[in-house]
């Protein structure tokens, strides 16, 4: 399994990712808690990482990418020596990178003909106007 992304873990931790970034958090906040050891309990391997000192530590400071970045190195640590935990952190992580949070790479193409305008590239925008103010066009 890949890592995870910090800028991911930032962005669900801020609230920045919507309620769908909520669900995701609390989802990865559970698995971190809840299955703390429990590979050790059935005879396996003691956890190297429970993640959940990194995890609180996000929690108190959501903005930090170093606090993000340890808890995706203690999130790989504690997949690796656990199982079970390490199953269930693969399909959250499935279910993470489908939502978009503005780290990843950005595509743009123009084509089709002559274009008449302005021309934005980039990625994530939001508010922009070109010189038409907000809502629908004036009737005729």
């Amino acid at each position: 399994m890949e890592p995870i992304s910090a800028a991911l873990l930032v962005a669900l931790a801020t609230g920045t990712a919507g309620e769908a970034g909520r669900h995701l958090w609390l989802t990865l906040s559970g698995l971190v808690r809840r299955s703390r050891g429990r590979d050790a309990e059935e005879g396996g391997p003691p956890a190297l990482a429970a993640a959940e000192d990194e995890l609180d530590a996000l929690v108190s400071a959501p903005h930090d990418e170093e606090r993000a970045r340890r808890l995706s190195e203690a999130l790989g640590r504690r997949a690796r020596s656990e199982p079970a935990f390490g199953a269930g952190l693969a399909q959250w992580h499935q279910q993470a990178q489908a939502l978009r949070t503005g780290d990843g790479e950005t595509r743009n193409d123009i084509s089709g003909g002559t274009q008449n305008g302005p021309v934005l590239q980039g990625r994530d925008f939001s508010g922009i106007h070109f010189g038409t103010p907000d809502g629908p066009p004036p009737a005729r």
